[in-house]
């Protein structure tokens, strides 16, 4: 399904920030911080029979295989900084700041990761909640970081409630990458995390001067989508066709748009776990809907499919981070197009 999106280019409603310097500030103290690379594959392109094709590969960021090691650990760091008064994370103030705090979260995954490794480096505490769906692997990575892992049986909405009200009851700091009426700071921190990815692409096209016309961006919830989207509009000096994908059993930002408010996506669960999100977050959605030209999803069996010829190609990653290479294999694009797609996450041993 491709779905057109109508309200594009019309006035935009972003309550997140969309400048990079504050995370870069941040990862400029970060000993395992580089850029991700970004390279044009020359063979997957011909097979497209388009001009080029640029993939940004996340496979490897800061050693927690994705994209969101970008949102989650700088929000803990943003909240610590605020709460101390000081952005010097040697001081003792942020030390002793950081050892009262608990963060809180549900997650299919990598944002669990992320904050985990945030509320460590830093002295905190962490309390991830898993659906029932999220592997063994994933728990174990997120414990080997001193998190505590609090299983839901159930959906990941199910785990998203559940985060939010065991938070409440114990003041915890409940740091979600959706989000909703009264809750939009926290999240919004996490969107200026990731808007460091679209800026290492925006530098790397500055400096060979090969802008791509498409750009497909992957969507759960939709922060990263909203991010990436909202960069380019500001900062990008060509501006290109976004589209934005889902799983075809969560399709929650496209029947959004569609429907002109929040709607749910409706279907079975999705070999694309870390995108399987029935409910789209509130400010990634008000952003998507004019900074989004398209709107597009993609089956299992494609996303399976995309996995294969990647790894052919020597790119390593699962259904979700393939996503939108299925999409632009489903897209009819001309011969000199040239298409800009994120692997969002490395392999890992969930299929």
């Amino acid at each position: 399904m491709i779905y057109k999106n109508p309200l594009s280019s019309s006035p935009v409603n972003r309550s997140f920030r969309t400048n990079a310097d504050r995370p870069l500030a941040l990862l400029k103290q970060c000993p395992v911080y580089e850029p991700t690379p970004l390279f044009n594959q020359t063979d997957l392109a011909e097979r497209l029979k388009i001009s080029s094709l640029f993939i940004k590969d996340e496979s490897k960021r800061m050693r927690l295989g994705s994209f969101k090691a970008l949102g989650g650990a700088f929000a803990v760091a943003q909240i610590i900084s605020d709460t101390a008064g000081t952005d010097d994370f040697l001081s003792d103030k942020i030390k002793d700041v950081a050892a009262n705090m608990t963060f809180s979260t549900a997650s299919a995954g990598n944002h669990g990761l992320s904050v985990a490794a945030g509320a460590k480096l830093f002295g905190a505490q962490a309390v991830i909640f898993l659906a029932s769906a999220v592997s063994e692997e994933f728990a174990d990575r997120i414990r080997s970081l001193n998190a505590e892992v609090i299983r839901i049986e159930g959906s990941y909405e199910d785990s998203v409630s559940e985060s939010k009200s065991v938070s409440e009851s114990r003041n915890w700091l409940l740091l979600s990458d959706g989000s909703w009426p009264g809750y939009t700071e926290r999240p919004a921190l996490i969107m200026e995390g990731y808007s460091v990815l679209a800026e290492e692409c925006r530098r790397a096209f500055v400096k060979n001067q090969q802008w791509p016309d498409h750009i497909y961006l992957q969507a759960g919830v939709g922060g990263l989508a909203a991010s990436f989207a909202a960069h380019v509009r500001v900062y990008w000096e060509k501006q290109p066709i976004i589209t934005v994908v889902e799983p075809e059993a969560a399709s929650c930002l496209l029947q959004s748009v569609r429907a002109g408010r929040m709607s749910t996506g409706e279907g079975p669960l999705s070999n694309m776990g870390r995108l399987d999100c029935k409910e789209a977050s509130l400010i990634a959605y008000e952003a998507l809907r004019a900074d989004a030209d398209y709107f597009t999803t993609v089956t299992d069996p494609e996303a399976e499919e995309a996995v294969r010829k990647l790894g052919d190609a020597g790119i390593q990653t699962t259904p979700s981070g393939a996503a939108s290479f299925a999409a632009i294999c489903n897209a009819k694009l001309t011969t000199d197009s040239r298409s800009l797609i994120l692997v969002t996450e490395g392999q890992t041993e969930e299929r």
